[in-house]
């Protein structure tokens, strides 16, 4: 059975990469190099993939690459890992409009953002979140991500609508550690609480959270999904030695914005070209030697067969990290 014939419950769990969208020398979709990101992470056992949201660059986006992009993911995929698509707006008749745009592309399910820049209430959310609902039948991630939208997603109103089967899952950016142990009695059991904040994704774990949502996993995919296996099954002296490693590599990747450091560190193993779009601009010289350093001191992990991930590009370029 493939994952995008499972209830969510079991996909929405461990780490599923926040995917960037590469793109060419010209500043379009580099869609051979999509593919190849999204096969890598299958390889290293992600259970969904995360496509056209902020690592994405969705703001970046036309609605045409919106869909290659999703329809891309579901073909590779071919259901053995499910496909999530970044679906948000601030604007509902917008991100109606995308939510049915993912499901006519396939997706298995959407990612819808809580609505930035207007500051609406938290009926305002409740109101914005069930009129997606209404418009598609796609399960709905919550995302969560109060230092970008200036408005926080209350626990109250998550609680209101996970009452909901279609709402599936929250990703939660707010770096708060305590917030699965405050809504896990407020929920549904099938109701998901990953992580969208890889500086704290280990400490959420062990306090009862589902998975991570993640930058860094486009990076280290096994070592992270090894952490995620040790957090489960309360190895915590590995679990703990993970965390700093990868905590290091995350500090460093997150200095800049996570789209602008993640595809340069990807680029070092050849897997994509570092190349974004304004208003963001590549990295300087000296990120460039501090991600590389971070990387070299990530390979240094306790656990180092877990990092046959560092390696899994078919070519590396002749100045790849070694």
């Amino acid at each position: 059975m493939t994952y995008a014939m499972n209830h969510p419950a079991t996909w929405l769990a461990g780490y599923i990469p926040d995917l960037p969208t590469p793109f060419d020398n010209a500043g379009e979709l580099d869609l051979a190099a999509f593919r190849r990101l999204c096969e890598r992470q299958i390889a290293a056992g992600a259970t969904a993939l995360v496509v056209g949201e902020l690592t994405g660059e969705d703001s970046t986006l036309s609605d045409a690459e919106h869909s290659a992009l999703t329809r891309i993911a579901v073909r590779t995929s071919r259901g053995r890992a499910a496909v999530i698509a970044g679906a948000g707006s601030n604007s509902t008749s917008a991100a109606i409009e995308l939510s049915q745009r993912a499901e006519a592309d396939g997706a298995d399910a959407v990612l819808s953002v809580v609505p930035y820049y207007n500051k609406p209430t938290q009926a305002g959310l409740y109101a914005h979140f069930c009129a997606i609902a209404e418009a598609t039948r796609l399960p709905i991630v919550l995302h969560d991500v109060p230092s970008r939208t200036v408005r926080e997603l209350s626990d109250d109103t998550v609680a209101q609508l996970s009452q909901s089967a279609q709402f599936v899952g929250l990703r939660d950016a707010t770096g708060d550690i305590s917030r699965p142990q405050r809504l896990r009695s407020l929920i549904r059991p099938e109701f998901r609480l990953l992580s969208g904040d890889d500086a704290t994704a280990p400490a959420f774990l062990v306090h009862g959270g589902d998975g991570c949502i993640s930058v860094t996993s486009n990076l280290i995919p096994d070592l992270c999904q090894y952490l995620y296996r040790c957090c489960k099954e309360d190895d915590l002296q590995t679990a703990r030695a993970l965390a700093i490693r990868i905590g290091r590599l995350t500090a460093t990747l997150l200095r800049e914005p996570p789209s602008v450091s993640i595809k340069y560190a990807l680029s070092l193993f050849g897997l994509m070209a570092p190349h974004v779009r304004l208003p963001l601009l590549e990295l300087t010289d000296t990120a460039k030697v501090a991600i590389a350093e971070a990387i070299r001191t990530t390979d240094e992990s306790p656990a180092p067969h877990a990092l046959k991930c560092i390696a899994t590009s078919d070519a590396q370029p002749a100045n790849a990290v070694r």
